[in-house]
């Protein structure tokens, strides 16, 4: 069995020290818990704390994993107005530790686990503050140079949603277990329902959530963007249909959505109001047929869980427990997908 929960800590050392200036062990590495896909590790010194990300060992399904491009596309960011965190080395040497790995910047701020601010000592007034910074960011990370960040490249040119539906199609049936006739379903009318292309080419997130964003400690402002494998050129309106498909999970650790929540009691913004003030942000008018980036966010999620439900049978998982519970949510992101298109 793969080990995902531990890490070689002498030879990252050891390749740290001959890699990354000022670098001074000994060194102790803590996996975090979040992070199903890519193994995730806080690395700690004396001087100070660095963040490890390695693909899992063991044989991995075709471009998923890409550590390399994770590293890239954050280094093009640093001096754009997506924040996110510095990136210090990156090595594709499978030899290391046994597969490829980014070291990047500790990022010391908060992080909400679901958008309601759980767990954290915060008013309405805060929560109105970190929802619309959720949204300034997201707006420009859609607003980007690609040409001047060096990024025109980094996906493939096309109508995106073909592409994607195509690559994900495939993807969970390399990684099916059983058949469920809600995702075949839905496989079939996203294809028959795909908009034309709008000429819409930006960088796109590919998992843009709260979980995955870090606040400063001191002001509702977001100070990194986190967890990037997903992320291509693309079509915006897949991130901003990502946020409201979260939102309408179920509330709660698992869940981590605001289904049920009386969202204006907490300071919350509605879907519409959230997808307006993006929209205003950027120079857009109204969107037309949301419910297909919708029901595409579900079909999307519905095959990432699948991979790693996969991943876990397998022996390779990042959390197997975790991954198995996430599984046997499939045909329920299936069914949400075919509601947003209208059955």
């Amino acid at each position: 069995m793969a080990d995902t929960q531990t890490l070689d800590t002498d030879a990252v050392a050891a390749y740290l020290k001959d890699h990354l200036e000022g670098f001074e062990g000994p060194l102790e590495a803590q996996k975090f818990d979040i992070g199903q896909s890519n193994p995730t590790f806080l690395l700690k010194t004396p001087a100070r704390n660095y963040v490890l990300r390695r693909k899992p060992p063991g044989v991995l399904l075709k471009s998923a994993h890409a550590v390399d491009r994770e590293f890239r596309v954050q280094r093009a960011l640093q001096d754009t107005d997506v924040p996110v965190a510095k990136m210090y080395v990156l090595c594709e040497d499978d030899d290391v530790i046994g597969s490829a790995f980014y070291v990047m910047e500790h990022m010391n701020g908060r992080n909400f686990r679901e958008p309601t601010l759980e767990g954290f000592d915060v008013t309405n007034k805060d929560r109105a503050e970190v929802i619309d910074d959720m949204n300034r960011v997201l707006a420009a990370l859609h607003m980007v140079d690609l040409d001047a960040v060096g990024l025109s490249d980094y996906g493939p040119p096309g109508n995106y949603y073909e592409r994607q539906i195509g690559r994900w199609t495939k993807q969970y049936k390399a990684s099916e277990t059983v058949q469920i006739p809600a995702m075949d379903r839905l496989m079939e009318r996203l294809v028959e329902r795909t908009p034309a292309d709008d000429g819409q080419r930006t960088l796109v997130h590919g998992d843009y959530r709260i979980d995955n964003m870090m606040y400063r400690k001191d002001a509702n402002r977001c100070m990194a963007v986190l967890d990037w494998e997903l992320s291509t050129t693309g079509h915006p309106y897949s991130d901003l249909a990502s946020v409201i498909m979260q939102w309408q999970m179920p509330n709660g650790n698992e869940g981590r959505g605001l289904a049920g929540i009386d969202r204006k009691a907490l300071g919350l913004p509605s879907d519409e109001e959230f997808i307006a003030s993006y929209c205003e942000r950027r120079g857009i008018p109204e969107i037309e047929d949301f419910g297909f980036y919708l029901s595409f966010c579900f079909f999307r999620m519905a095959g990432i869980i699948q991979g790693v439900l996969k991943r876990a049978l397998d022996g390779n998982a990042s959390n197997p427990e975790r991954a198995r519970t996430l599984g046997a949510h499939v045909p329920a992101f299936a069914e949400r997908g075919l509601e947003a298109l209208g059955g």
